[in-house]
């Protein structure tokens, strides 16, 4: 028989390698499932692995396409970019954003004079998908959703092996990917956890995204340290004024103890899974946090905000009287006329903050019930009440 046990990885490796695409003999136990799945899904699309790669970029029209629909995904990763060059600073490593499919859509600078590939690889509008360039980390997390690291000869083409790179998935508010963040280095291995590395910024990534399209949702951001808050592993949760769960970040999920990939139960709202209304969670303190007794018994801190399409985010304070002298607001950007009241709002037209708590308090039920007729949707609801979005929000604030 002969032996695998060589002194170094990459040695098992090549051996594998040549075994599995000469004889035919399976790599177990020296890549990782991923990396042979990969290799094994290259083989029938007869993709010859001593070919050379050339990194081909799609389309002018199909990258700028790629860029300008995931506008936001951008958005969060030029926020974070800088400082994750910075981190990244001497390692010899560098980084780049892909989308679903697989298309570069952010990268930063190269590292090193020397390099030959990552000058190529790394640019706008590349295609890291499996097709194109066979097993990758970007290319396998695009095509199963998890993070993966392929490192040297764990490449499908011999013409990559110098390469190292390690990537994550970042997901939307939806639940379906959204892009892929990368970091890799040429000709040199990692001397640190790179699957680490990786999975933090992304996460990053993710929870800005999430935020961002967050349109009327309130945000709630808890951890059972205050430090965590500000975070990538901030557990982060999106409700719509209806008091249902919209979608919930992967370390929320974790904290709860229920699966990341599990949509929850329906209905699912926040008071089953917080135990905490709507109205309650809106009442936290837009500043510092409030502590909530999780249903598994952990005790937590917590903070909301809420994002209003216009993309104004506010941080929700503890209850006030409600200080609006009319049902009906006029503003710049919704003008609505008195006349445009319907006949049964009538007698909330002109609340006065000296009438008694109960006539206040309808103002807030026919609001919630009008949310929950709307399915949460605070446009909708303000459209059916003939009154803008900022009443609604601040109606409830002051719930």
């Amino acid at each position: 028989m002969r032996s695998i046990f060589f002194s170094t990885r990459a040695d098992r490796i090549a051996l594998a390698r040549q075994r599995y695409f000469e004889d035919g003999e399976l790599p177990s136990g020296v890549v990782s499932e991923a990396v042979f799945q990969s290799w094994a899904r290259c083989l029938r699309q007869k993709q010859d692995p001593r070919g050379r790669v050339e990194f081909q970029a799609v389309s002018a029209s199909r990258a700028h396409l790629a860029v300008q629909k995931n506008r936001l995904l951008r958005d969060a990763w030029l926020a974070e970019a800088s400082e994750l060059d910075a981190v990244l600073g001497a390692t010899n490593c560098g980084a780049m954003l892909t989308d679903p499919s697989g298309v570069v859509i952010g990268t930063t600078c190269s590292r090193r004079e020397n390099e030959k590939i990552t000058p190529v690889a790394h640019r706008i509008g590349v295609n890291f998908s499996e097709e194109a360039i066979g097993t990758s980390a970007p290319g396998i997390v695009a095509r199963t959703g998890q993070q993966a690291c392929v490192q040297g000869a764990e490449h499908y083409f011999e013409s990559v092996n110098l390469m190292h790179c390690a990537a994550a998935p970042i997901r939307d508010i939806y639940g379906n990917l959204a892009g892929v963040l990368d970091m890799s280095s040429e000709g040199i291995a990692f001397n640190f956890d790179a699957a680490t590395v990786v999975g933090i910024y992304a996460s990053s990534i993710e929870n800005r995204l999430l935020v961002s399209q967050s349109d009327e949702h309130l945000i709630v951001r808890f951890q059972i340290s205050l430090a965590m808050l500000d975070t990538p592993m901030a557990c982060l949760m999106g409700v719509n004024m209806a008091g249902q769960i919209v979608w919930r970040n992967a370390a929320a999920s974790r904290l709860l103890g229920v699966s990341p990939e599990g949509e929850c139960p329906k209905p699912c709202t926040v008071d089953e899974v917080l135990q905490r209304s709507f109205s309650e969670l809106a009442s936290t303190p837009g500043t510092g946090s409030s502590l909530l007794r999780l249903p598994n018994g952990l005790l937590v801190h917590v903070r909301c905000e809420l994002q209003a399409r216009d993309g104004h985010r506010q941080l929700f304070a503890m209850r006030q009287p409600v200080q609006e002298a009319s049902w009906v607001e006029k503003t710049r950007d919704d003008p609505l006329p008195t006349a445009s009241v319907p006949e049964h709002n009538t007698a909330l037209a002109a609340v006065d903050p000296s009438e008694p708590a109960s006539l206040r308090d309808a103002d807030v039920d026919l609001i919630a019930r009008t949310l929950k007729e709307c399915g949460g949707n605070v446009s909708a609801a303000a459209r059916k009440l003939r009154v803008s979005r900022g009443l609604i929000y601040r109606r409830i604030q002051g719930a």
